[in-house]
């Protein structure tokens, strides 16, 4: 509802320069625009009524995950509840034991360790594991999610139904 462009059209210019935390904080909240948001790849949407108070605990909440993850991406070895995965030798384990994992399966769980919490859509992860000139079904992430659920032994990668995956449960 901007006066020139649409906030997803400012969403989109800002992500094709840089990966400043961006909240999305708007009247419209139909699902579709929700999503291609986080498509886009919006950190939050936010709707209108709003508690400032809520506004702000957001804000602090993406600041934070900002701030894990820059300091997680100058680490080598990251770790999720009891999952271990290590960049340097690409050895991933849970419980200590060694897990095998295929090439795309580790981009998933790696993509899923650098941003936990965060929402990924399937086109997310199809652009960012597969890379943007991947032609094929987008099915083919479920099929590598539940490979890998069953790899890791644990349910840390949650389903949003309607939107994509995120890891977030701990055991």
């Amino acid at each position: 509802m901007l006066p020139k462009k649409t906030g997803l059209a400012v969403l989109h210019t800002i992500r094709a320069k840089s990966s400043v935390p961006i909240l999305m904080l708007t009247a419209i909240s139909d699902e579709y625009t929700q999503v291609t948001s986080f498509d886009e790849q919006a950190d939050d949407y936010i709707t209108k009524p709003f508690s400032v108070k809520l506004v702000l605990l957001r804000v602090e909440a993406v600041l934070r995950r900002v701030k894990e993850r820059e300091s997680q991406m100058l680490e080598n070895i990251l770790t999720y509840g009891n999952v271990r995965l290590d960049r340097e030798s690409h050895l991933v384990s849970v419980d200590g034991i060694p897990v095998s994992l295929t090439h795309t399966e580790y981009g998933l769980l790696e993509r899923f360790m650098l941003y936990p919490g965060r929402v990924f859509t399937r086109d997310n992860l199809l652009n960012e594991v597969w890379g943007y000139d991947f032609i094929g079904d987008e099915k083919n992430v479920n099929i590598h999610i539940m490979n890998l659920r069953r790899k890791l032994g644990t349910d840390i990668i949650e389903t949003i139904r309607g939107v994509g995956y995120r890891l977030g449960k701990e055991d």
